[in-house]
């Protein structure tokens, strides 16, 4: 199922167009939406877009990622309140925390594939929330962090406004590294043991390896976004290492479309507005909805939104055929074949030779005919 819903990436023709539309979104996002909202869609897409890194290309799905999430969330908030550092310092030190609790995690994860390497995942997810409700020392417990501060070198970013484009180019810096991880060499072997990993291994590949190093690049990526997430809230609570966190971002992921890197990002961004819109109007049965729409969505568009529509635009781009180029010049005229010469006339039937016609020999002298005397010579004979 994964591998059949990983299909259908973007159309090339498309990436330039598609990257300048995204980058004038980002921009424009918190004066088209409240700036705290519109961090909330930022951070949620670079999370989306780790687990699609893990599921849509190495095959993994994931149910523990909330375990990263939460704890580089809790990371940068203890490192903004007690030492008073730039937020960029906790967030950075929130993913290198994510990034070595993903190496233990990881190891003994990648060794299942399937439905036991999610349940594998979900375990140690759930064990990193009974440590976090557990050590209220630390944490806070169930009253969480409070009054988490967002400095940046002595600038006050209390204002989402501003704190939007602080954090903006955290984010797309972890959008750039995985889309530079999907296109690498890297990726593609990760994109060949998904599809066969028999094939991968019997080609010389430790699979468990770049499964593992996958697992960690993905974890890096969600503790970015959890730092960010926690900075821009200020504050941290169970929630975020809750393992309905974790279900949440493959719904995203499910319903942008696996594999496809903008279908995470677009996801996130339908998920998050209509959960604000419904918290806005006052509606208490917001899983509902986002359950309805999440099953609607896999009922009609089988590879997600983003996937569905570029494999369309690319089918139809198939029968139509590619258009001529205008630059080109056109092709240099062949030079007609010359026509093969006319067969010899054959003489009509009945018609006398040219040598009874004319009274001349092959010699050219007149021919004449044997004369009296010559007969009776010929008699005596």
């Amino acid at each position: 199922m994964i591998r059949l819903l990983a299909r259908g990436p973007s159309p090339r023709w498309l990436r330039l167009p598609l990257l300048a539309a995204g980058l004038v979104t980002a921009l424009a996002l918190p004066w088209l939406v409240y700036p705290p909202v519109a961090m909330d869609i930022a951070a949620w897409a670079l999370f989306a877009v780790s687990v699609d890194l893990l599921l849509g290309y190495a095959g993994l799905l994931s149910f523990g990622h909330a375990a990263f999430w939460g704890s580089a969330a809790y990371t940068s908030g203890l490192v903004a309140i007690h030492t008073g550092t730039p937020f960029l310092v906790g967030v950075l030190a929130g993913a290198a925390v994510a990034a070595v609790l993903a190496v233990p995690i990881g190891y003994l994860s990648v060794r299942r594939t399937g439905i036991y390497f999610a349940m594998v995942t979900l375990a140690f997810a759930q064990l990193v929330y009974f440590v976090a409700n557990q050590w209220r020392d630390l944490t806070g417990g169930e009253n969480g962090l409070q009054a988490v501060p967002r400095e940046f070198f002595g600038a006050d970013l209390s204002d989402p406004f501003y704190f939007y484009y602080a954090g903006l180019p955290v984010v797309l810096l972890g959008l750039a590294a995985a889309w530079r991880v999907v296109r690498s060499p890297f990726g593609r072997v990760l994109t060949a043991i998904r599809d066969n990993p028999a094939r991968a291994r019997a080609l010389g590949y430790p699979v468990e390896r770049y499964k593992l190093l996958a697992f960690v690049l993905s974890a890096t990526l969600a503790g970015l976004a959890g730092g960010l997430f926690a900075a821009n809230h200020g504050f941290v609570s169970l929630q975020e290492v809750y393992w309905p966190t974790s279900g949440k971002v493959v719904m995203m992921v499910v319903l942008g479309g696996i594999g496809t890197l903008w279908g995470p990002i677009l996801g996130a961004l339908l998920v998050v507005q209509l959960e604000d819109y419904l918290a806005t109007a006052g509606f208490d049965g917001i899983g509902i909805v986002t359950g309805s729409v999440f099953i609607l969505v896999v009922l009609l568009f089988r590879r997600g939104i983003w996937g569905t529509t570029s494999h369309l635009i690319t089918r139809w781009r198939e029968r139509r055929g590619p258009p001529p180029p205008l630059d080109q010049p056109d092709p240099p005229r062949q030079p007609e074949p010359p026509e093969p010469p006319e067969p010899p006339r054959q003489p009509e039937p009945g018609a006398r030779s040219a040598r009874m016609d004319h009274p001349a020999g092959a010699t050219g002298h007149p021919v004449h005919p044997p004369s009296a005397k010559a007969d009776a010579k010929a008699e005596k004979a």
